[in-house]
């Protein structure tokens, strides 16, 4: 531990490499996590800044996951409790099968061919470092014309395999030292692939391995890089398309379409192909990104994506990403832009991990290690891996083919058969077998009308009856203070998907929902329907999104009633139509059950008795049960559509400055920060701003959303900067953009540094007087002047007529094994005097004065002058 600028930095070393994941690695003292850890190259230190008091007195420190906060001691590592609902998903409702298979194969045969350019065939500036080009085409053989493309891009997984010939060439990520092979991600995706390119699809599936070895430098976990080496292939493809070359020579020419292109990412992938879609957005739309998959993603920064078709795969079981952060995607997505033409949705896949859509993660599969990234007892409901409702590897690989095939065969081909599998209806794929799965679905502008978002309080009227109906927002315990009450009090945020906090914009406000809570059966919940809105015939359902609340019963119900100009009313009961309303499967110690908001879909035509062409009202009432509570989001008409997708090339942009500063003497500096818009806007448009990172007591915390007004174009943002005269680390934080409204992600971390203008103290060391019975002693250490860092030194004991083990000892020799000749010293921060200890052993017998001598060779944190060698003089007092 080493204090920095007013706080402390935190260091903790490993004996083996820590492990490749997708979850960022945080650094927990004495049972609370602190924050995001940097990692070293060799992954065995990782390193943060807190001003965190408790550290100055830690007693354990270690590495966690933030997708497992919550299980450290529960469901990771032990069986976990069957839940009151358990039993209910086993035997889950499910809709009617498509009358088309997307994971069948189509009427084409499939070629399938690699490329690979070299390890470090391109820079990608947002890693700082050389990544390879490498990847796997699927073409349909005889297909004609150019052909819809869809780009795979796996995530965060180890890197090479085997055993290095040297050891030490292991200490750099990538490329893969000698000995040693990259694991090839980039081929797990074959079913998917093979579905796609056997209907006419041309696929793409690359290489990631040099930006999972080098991401844990990456100020953003790597997001940036990924798309920038997605779009680097779409680069390659655009040439090998048009004028050939490179491996395939003309082969490709005029077989591929790059303005109909979609993208699945899997893990990391999922945030880097989001950030893809963007940044080509952000270049002028260079290639036509339609449509995105984030499957199992991170969301660290809370981005949008706006313009393009988006899908979110969620897995129920994912013990890698476990909170389900993806799905902020959709939420933070489904309003950001006014007039967005594109739809989306989320798609829960109940007793699916996180590995095993890729088979080149899966047991059994893969060429390299792989594992079940969910543990604890493989009986255990819901997730174990032998419990009935847990999928095999092979049927979640169907379940994903089917998925991912279905998709992008709408999306990009327009094949609107598989529109009832993405529309909330919950139809099958018969290829998907077994699974349940819940899709929750936003149809594109133009195909629904939006009655209420429930994130705002009900007029006055609304509500009536034994029913409350407050707008909430966040879990109680995250980081956030927002204006809005907490959603859930939970320890454990990956239960709470749409509520917990993201670690690079943890201030930023998370989704609002409607809380309900009652006490009897009349109350009434009354949402108007506007005037110039009260013909619904052309929309096929009545949607909104619900869940149940964890402290509640497991089961609740509330009726829905449509009522018409003529006082003339339907009523539907949740239960008829849906199980939003049952808690999801899993105990309350593993980040299960998950609180995830589903839909409830009441088909129009089942309004019986009403005038579709003048409806007033729709009521929520709970007239089900006599008492409950249950959270209620985004109600409104729809009917499935494909709409408009395209990258969003006239939204401005929005881009953070960097700022490099000196730290100074005395008072405080405010330093500025530039936020600015590519353009002007027509309309207002928003952004959540923040400070984060190493931050210390010297950087001030900002967080609050910046408004541009119609013409804005730029606006400041002062963190205020603590001067001092104590010499220090340099400390880099960021300026963290996120949630924007209206606008595109451009340049979304700005970079602050803080650089330390104080000079080094100078470290003394002196000579050692001492008696035989002394016990322990100190050689003398002062520091010239105090220092905000943790000073350390070390060097070697040797002998001069005092002889190790038997006249003296390092401190820390256990008297086993070779005599341990190391020492070491320190200078606490903020003081000016230390310690170098040494043992004195008294032998009782009498004999001359004797000596030993203490070599320094290696100072941390100070200048050094000190005489060599270091002498000790120990006198007899026999």
């Amino acid at each position: 531990m080493r204090a920095v600028a007013g706080g402390y930095q935190l260091a903790l070393h490993l004996n083996s490499p820590a492990p490749l994941r997708a979850s960022l690695p945080l650094l927990e003292v004495d049972g609370k996590p602190l924050g995001v850890a940097r990692q070293s190259p060799d992954r065995k230190t990782l390193t943060l800044v807190t001003t965190d008091p408790a550290v100055a007195s830690a007693r354990d420190v270690r590495l966690v996951w933030s997708g497992d906060l919550g299980k450290q001691n529960a469901g990771r590592g032990r069986g976990t409790a069957e839940g009151p609902t358990d039993a209910d998903w086993l035997k889950a409702r499910r809709g009617p099968l498509l009358p088309s298979d997307p994971g069948a194969l189509g009427k084409y045969k499939v070629d399938a061919a690699e490329y690979d350019l070299g390890d470090e065939a391109v820079y990608l500036p947002g890693l700082a470092h050389r990544s390879e080009l490498r990847g796997k085409v699927y073409s349909p053989r005889g297909a004609v014309g150019p052909r819809p493309v869809v780009v795979f891009l796996h995530g965060r997984h180890e890197v090479c395999y085997g055993e290095p010939t040297n050891p030490s060439d292991s200490e750099k990520p990538w490329p893969c030292p000698p000995g040693m092979k990259p694991v090839p991600s980039y081929r797990g995706y074959d079913a998917p692939a093979t579905a796609l390119a056997s209907n006419g699809y041309q696929v793409v599936s690359i290489s990631a391995n040099a930006v999972n070895g080098w991401d844990s430098e990456a100020y953003d976990a790597g997001a940036q890089a990924r798309a920038e080496l997605v779009l680097d292939h779409l680069a390659l493809w655009r040439r090998w398309s048009t004028i050939g070359g490179g491996p395939f020579g003309a082969r490709f020419v005029g077989k591929l379409n790059l303005q109909n292109v979609g993208l699945m990412g899997h893990s990391r992938g999922g945030e880097g192909v989001a950030r893809a879609a963007v940044l080509n957005a952000d270049r002028g739309g260079q290639y036509g990104i339609r449509a995105v998959l984030p499957l199992a993603p991170t969301d660290f920064a809370r981005a949008t994506v706006p313009g393009v078709a988006m899908s979110v795969l969620l897995p129920y079981c994912d013990g890698d990403v476990a909170d389900l952060q993806g799905q902020k995607f959709y939420d933070d997505t489904r309003y950001s832009v006014g007039g967005d033409t594109a739809p989306r949705s989320t798609v829960t896949v109940m007793g699916a991990n996180h590995n095993f859509f890729n088979t080149e993660w899966t047991p059994g599969q893969s060429v390299a290690p792989s594992g079940d990234d969910w543990f604890g007892d493989e009986k255990a409901s819901p997730c174990g891996a032998k419990y009935p409702g847990r999928l095999t590897a092979k049927e979640q690989q169907a379940v994903g083919t089917a998925y991912i095939a279905g998709f992008f065969r709408l999306q990009l081909g327009h094949e609107t058969q598989f529109l009832p599998q993405f529309d909330g209806s919950d139809s099958r794929a018969a290829s998907a077998g077994k699974a349940v799965v819940r899709v929750v679905s936003q149809a594109p502008l133009g195909s629904r009308q939006d009655l209420n978002h429930f994130d705002q309080a009900l007029p006055a009227g609304a509500v009536s009856g034994k029913v409350s109906a407050t707008v909430c927002a966040g879990v109680t315990s995250t980081a956030v203070r927002a204006a809005l009450p907490t959603c859930m009090t939970t320890d454990d945020w990956a239960d709470a998907p749409h509520w917990g906090m993201a670690w690079f914009a943890p201030m930023a406000p998370t989704t609002a929902v409607t809380k309900l809570k009652w006490s009897g059966t009349n109350g009434v919940v009354r949402v108007a329907v506007p005037a110039g809105q009260r013909d619904v015939r052309r929309f096929a359902a009545l949607t909104f999104r619900a869940a149940p609340d964890p402290v509640g019963a497991p089961k609740t119900d509330l009726s829905v009633r449509v009522v018409d100009g003529h006082g003339r009313a339907a009523a539907v009961p949740v239960s008829a139509v849906s199980d939003a309303l049952v808690r999801m499967p899993g105990s309350s110690d593993s980040g299960l059950p998950k609180n995830l908001l589903r839909t409830v879909r009441i088909p129009v035509a089942s309004l019986k008795g009403v005038d579709l062409r003048d409806v007033r009202a729709v009521e929520l009432r709970t007239d089900r049960v006599a008492s409950g509570s249950a959270y209620v989001s985004d109600l409104g008409f729809s009917s499935p559509g494909l709409g408009y997708s395209a990258p969003a090339v006239l939204l401005p942009k929005l881009s953070a400055s960097s700022v490099t500063v000196k730290e100074g003497d005395a008072g405080t500096r405010l330093v500025d920060f530039w936020v600015r818009l590519s353009r002007p806007s027509i309309r207002p448009v928003s952004v959540y701003v923040e400070t984060n990172g190493e931050l210390g007591e010297s950087v001030g915390r900002v967080a609050r959303r910046l408004v541009f007004k119609p013409g804005q174009v730029r606006q400041k943002v002062t963190v205020p900067i603590t001067a001092g005269t104590r010499d220090s680390y340099d400390l880099a934080f960021n300026l963290v953009l996120s949630a924007p409204r209206d606008g595109l992600l451009d340049r979304s971390f700005g970079r602050g540094l803080v650089i330390d203008d104080d000079p080094t103290p100078t470290l003394t060391l002196g000579a050692l007087k001492t008696v035989e019975r002394t016990g322990v002693a100190a050689f003398p250490v002062k520091l010239s002047a105090p220092s905000d860092k943790y000073v350390s030194f070390s060097g070697v004991l040797k002998d001069g007529t005092a002889v190790i083990r038997r006249d003296y000892a390092g401190v820390n020799d256990d008297g086993t094994g070779p005599a341990d000749r190391t020492i070491d010293g320190y200078v606490e921060p903020g003081k000016t005097t230390g310690e170098l200890q040494v043992k004195i052993l008294d032998d009782k017998v009498q004999e001359p004065t004797e000596t030993f001598t203490a070599v320094i060779d290696l100072v941390d944190g100070a200048l050094m002058t000190v005489p060599k060698p270091l002498t000790a003089v120990v006198t007899d007092n026999d």
